[in-house]
């Protein structure tokens, strides 16, 4: 049977968006409960690049100086020629600018930071709790019931689904929607930063991260990881041209020495660095990651307004530009007794959606490999970033209940 909870929102998907929406929900005081199919944290992953606007959510949040000691802060991405010649410089934050620097840090870790935000404040997931499918939603009764993979039942006021790209909560909202492959894919590799043989990594040196750009191959990609930079992510991109059934794809994706020998290929077409990054790759610091991608959808949140999804359950974008984590995800809390204010969240998150993927859209045109006899300049116009680093959350999220009001 399950146990109605009908003041309290429950949260399906411990990832970065779930455990962000429960803190802002402690802070509006709004109970809530996460849970979460893995049958522990997770503990394993590449680092994630935070720029101002991610990590201004995080500071209100409160746990922002427990992820400095962590993290690499920068505030420049460089951009580089195939002759290792400076083109641009992509600015990623600036504490006298934006209030913040760039920050990179592993996922796993701020997924740590935030569980242990989270304990403090007496919240912990539910785990090894595979949502299944919602049983009824009860307008009149204000609550939703829905089933897990056990066989047990809960319910609540509201359900979110924080579930991912691949979420299951979306289907109950729109049946349709599915993640499309982009049949682009990054592969990506940590190796120590010695073995790059720099001797200054400062801005009047050789400084990082960088994008050593290549017509021929794509974009080589050099990122500190860790305080003390003492590792680097390297990695590259392709888009496939040719169509593979799902045999083709999961050969490459668990193709390990595939991913070595596309992180080698073209290496002395690039500077001497790149040669010496790719050197020695052990076979378990590789990864692959297929980007998908979701239609835009009709709705967020159901008909009833019980049922929201959010984050990459709702809008996928790409890791291009960094851009994980933004506040009005976190903000549901505030816009839960209307669904007219649902609908106004979702339009102005939709247009702020659209901007970032056209920035990841402009970034990823530098990374690809230009086609043969494009002349194309690699370099483009200045990125100003201020319309997505300084923006007022709050107002923003005043202005959408103001007008759904």
């Amino acid at each position: 049977m399950a146990t109605p909870q009908n003041n309290s929102i429950a949260i399906i998907g411990a990832g970065l968006s779930g455990l962000c929406l429960a803190l802002a929900l402690h802070s509006e005081n709004i109970p809530c409960e996460i849970y979460e199919s893995r049958a522990e944290p997770l503990s394993i992953g590449g680092a994630i690049m935070l720029s101002p606007n991610a990590l201004k959510i995080l500071d209100d949040l409160g746990i922002y100086s427990r992820l400095t000691p962590l993290a690499y802060n920068f505030d420049k991405l460089y951009f580089r020629t195939e002759e290792d010649k400076l083109l641009d410089v992509f600015e990623f934050g600036s504490a006298e600018k934006h209030g913040y620097q760039g920050m990179r840090i592993y996922r796993f870790e701020l997924v740590r930071v935030l569980l242990d935000a989270l304990a403090d404040r007496g919240i912990e997931p539910k785990y090894g709790k595979k949502f299944i499918r919602v049983i009824n939603e009860d307008v009149e009764g204000g609550s939703v019931t829905w089933e897990f993979a056990d066989g047990s039942t809960a319910s609540a006021a509201l359900l979110v689904g924080a579930d991912g790209i691949h979420a299951r909560v979306r289907t109950h909202i729109n049946a349709d929607a599915t993640p499309v492959f982009t049949k682009m894919i990054g592969v990506t590799a940590a190796v120590p930063t010695a073995q790059l043989g720099l001797d200054d990594m400062t801005e009047s040196g050789y400084p990082l991260p960088v994008i050593i750009m290549n017509k021929k191959h794509g974009a080589f990609v050099i990122a500190p990881q860790k305080k003390d930079a003492s590792v680097v992510l390297i990695g590259k991109q392709r888009i496939f041209a040719e169509d593979l059934d799902k045999a083709g794809w999961d050969e490459i994706i668990n193709n390990k020495e595939w991913c070595l020998d596309f992180l080698r290929k073209g290496s002395e077409d690039y500077p001497a660095i790149v040669g010496r990054a790719v050197s020695n790759i052990p076979i378990t610091v590789l990864n692959l990651w297929p980007f998908y991608a979701i239609p835009k959808l009709p709705s967020w949140s159901s008909e009833a307004g019980r049922l929201l999804i959010l984050g990459a359950a709702a809008h996928a974008i790409p890791p291009t530009a960094g851009q994980w984590l933004q506040k009005q995800q976190c903000q549901g809390a505030r816009l839960v007794p209307s669904t007219s204010a649902l609908k106004e969240w979702q339009r102005r998150r939709q247009e702020r959606v659209d901007q970032i993927l056209d920035l990841n859209a402009r970034i990823n045109k530098r990374r690809m490999p230009v086609p043969e006899g494009n002349s194309e300049d690699l370099a483009s116009e200045e990125f100003d970033m201020r319309w997505l680093y300084d923006v007022d959350f709050d107002l923003m999220v005043d202005g959408i209940v103001a007008a759904a009001a």
